[in-house]
């Protein structure tokens, strides 16, 4: 098992990383996923969120780009990512 102290050197923070969220393709999915994204990051640049929908159009993935600043913060945006019920997984 890894520990928090071997995670941390995997990373050099403040670094760019995607925030992906997979779950149903309901109204506003995304703007459900930036909203938790916001909660934990000051600023989201233009063009910092992508969505792509599946190919039988019933699942959607929503990327959102950020500058994380530690590994706390990431750890906090998918736990609250994680509780959404729309949201089947996240990456």
């Amino acid at each position: 098992m890894t520990s928090t102290a071997d995670t941390e050197l995997i990373w050099e923070f403040p670094c760019h990383f995607p925030i992906k969220a997979m779950g149903r393709n309901v109204p506003d999915l995304d703007g459900i996923i930036v909203e938790i994204v916001r909660r934990h990051v000051d600023d989201l640049h233009e063009g910092a969120v992508t969505t792509k929908e599946s190919k039988g159009g019933k699942f959607i993935s929503v990327t959102v780009n950020i500058e994380a600043q530690s590994k706390a913060q990431l750890d906090a945006i998918y736990t609250d990512i994680n509780a959404c019920p729309h949201v089947v997984m996240s990456l």
